[in-house]
């Protein structure tokens, strides 16, 4: 009998027990100071850097161009205040549907007066419109653009290798918010060149507070947190051993079994579209969400015509151990929509639910879910 189902994968993911164990066996055995050079730091240093070449061979990248961070916010912060401070940028082009660790911070950089901040178009679905970034690229000179792989909110895909092609050809820098393709999707930055990319271990089954920084070998940028010379004097602090050993076991299973992955979630995508459509005809579904192709296969975002007690929707679904999330700003308790879905739509009388799937969800876990909000809409 189900009794909880977590559909809030976009969120954060379950640990896989399998990282669970190498950082508990790291924990008990491997407590010296990475920086000391006695034999206890050494060996501490030894599993970062062994980390550091996993990491780095998954996404073709050099041990030399990966920087543990935090996680995906703080590598954000770094990529762009370190492209503004050090590589000459002067403008800044992104869309209004980035991810705040990316819009706010674009933002606070045009009312320090160090950049001008410009917004591509976008299409109703939220697509980027790439003749319009062609024409801003010309235009604005100087530029990095930044622009998230898969929208965390709707799960649109940026056409990745035709956004690297613009920026090539104008002489621009660009950064992606990965954090939620990294470990989902294949990812080579020689295939297609990105300047920056960034990744937060917790979106894919590892531990929360780590994250790495990609920074093509071909920019130079200081370090955003001063103080020892870890990092390679990019990030002064104590490194974060066990959860750095945790991020790169986490990646490297979700690398082997990518496909086997990719092939059960879609399906329980797929049959989530297909219910919900049978149940409950007048749902529609937010940006490309519901396209199969054009979206990330974790994630489905729903609109729901208004109902009775619709504004107690998340919560009577978790009542029935549901747990998903809202397109609103849930952390003040507003109903108000978020910022991505009043960008795409003006629709203030849907209520936005997200759905979001991993690995250990089932076809009957859907089922159960699909039911429940079917009883609850009417």
């Amino acid at each position: 009998m189900i009794e909880k189902v977590y559909l809030d994968n976009a969120a954060t993911t379950r640990v896989d027990p399998n990282v669970v164990v190498v950082m508990t066996d790291c924990l008990r055995k491997n407590y010296g100071n990475p920086s000391s050079i006695h034999s206890f730091g050494r060996k501490s240093r030894a599993l970062i850097e062994k980390s550091r070449r996993k990491i780095a061979s998954l996404i073709n990248a050099s041990p030399s161009e990966i920087y543990f961070t935090s996680g995906g916010t703080e590598a954000d912060n770094m990529a762009l205040r370190g492209a503004v401070r050090d590589a000459g940028v002067q403008n800044i082009i992104t869309s209004k549907i980035e991810h705040p660790a990316v819009l706010n911070t674009a933002i606070n950089l045009q009312k320090q007066g160090l950049i001008s901040l410009h917004y591509v178009k976008l299409d109703d679905d939220g697509q980027v419109d790439i003749l319009n970034l062609e024409f801003l690229l010309k235009k604005y000179k100087n530029t990095l653009v930044s622009l998230m792989h898969a929208n965390n909110e709707i799960g649109n895909l940026l056409p990745i290798d035709k956004v690297s092609k613009v920026c090539n050809k104008h002489g621009a820098l660009f950064h992606s918010d990965t954090v939620q393709t990294l470990a989902h999707l294949p990812i080579d930055v020689k295939q297609n060149p990105v300047d920056f990319i960034v990744c937060s271990a917790h979106k894919f089954h590892g531990p929360k507070g780590v994250g790495f920084l990609y920074v093509n070998n071909k920019i130079n940028i200081t370090p955003l947190i001063h103080g020892g010379s870890q990092e390679k004097n990019m990030r002064g602090g104590t490194e974060y051993v066990y959860g750095i050993v945790g991020l790169a076991k986490a990646m490297e299973i979700a690398f082997s079994k990518m496909s086997l992955h990719h092939e059960h979630i879609l399906k329980l995508k797929k049959h989530m579209i297909l219910k919900l459509n049978k149940l409950l005809p007048k749902v529609k579904f937010n940006g490309l969400s519901g396209e199969l192709s054009k979206s990330l296969y974790t994630v489905l975002s729903l609109s729901i015509p208004k109902f009775n007690n619709s504004d107690l929707l998340l919560f009577n679904l978790d009542l029935f151990g549901v747990a998903c999330s809202g397109g609103s700003a849930c952390s003040s308790g507003s109903s108000k929509l978020s910022h991505v879905i009043s960008e795409i739509s003006t629709k203030e009388e849907n209520v936005v639910v997200r759905f979001s799937f991993s690995k250990y969800n089932t076809i009957e876990e859907i089922d159960y879910v699909v039911d429940k909000l079917k009883y609850l809409v009417g």
